[in-house]
């Protein structure tokens, strides 16, 4: 199984494609982790993507395609995997089409946890992460309705757009997706 869980910030991407992963038996391949690992290691590509994580704004299309080329070329993801960070852009998803098609795989799904903003300001804030302040978490919303919401239309036009209404029980989510992944 090959899955994208999308959704903005707070909308219980992370906490779902745990789920998942554990269901399915897949690596979740986080961007978020993978980046702030190495923001905090200051690798080369964590030194060049803490200034735009900092300010709660989009990592270069061309650093991120090259960061899911490295990763879903390890063992680890011949039987499957679930992005969670990427694709964020139409333009990413394409590219990321282009990727799996290069490397002999297919998605299956991008499941859309769809939830209103003041619910994705209200979880954001209660993570309590060092870079979750209002105003970044604001931007970062605003952010996912510019960049984000035109890669739904390109999900939905090739049939692979499974949108979840977010704003429910943990396992509620949980078995609506598993419901239409079956």
């Amino acid at each position: 199984m090959r899955l994208v869980i999308l959704g903005g910030p707070g909308a219980g991407k992370g906490t779902q494609a745990q789920h998942l992963c554990r269901h399915f038996e897949i690596p979740l391949i986080s961007t978020g982790e993978m980046l702030r690992q190495a923001i905090a290691a200051q690798t080369p590509l964590g030194q060049q993507v803490q200034a735009f994580v900092e300010k709660g704004e989009l990592v270069p299309d061309e650093t991120m395609i090259q960061l899911m080329r490295q990763r879903l070329l390890q063992a680890d993801t011949s039987r499957g995997w679930l992005l969670e960070g990427h694709p964020r852009t139409a333009f990413q998803a394409e590219e990321l089409d282009f990727l799996l098609e290069d490397l002999n795989q297919h998605l299956n799904q991008a499941i859309w946890l769809d939830a209103p903003d003041n619910v994705l300001m209200r979880r954001s804030i209660a993570r309590q992460r060092s870079d979750d302040t209002p105003e970044v978490i604001q931007h970062r919303i605003e952010s996912f309705r510019d960049y984000t919401m035109p890669m739904l239309d390109y999900y939905e036009h090739r049939d692979r757009l499974l949108k979840i209404n977010s704003n429910q029980s943990i396992e509620q989510v949980h078995q609506e997706i598993l419901q239409h992944l079956q």
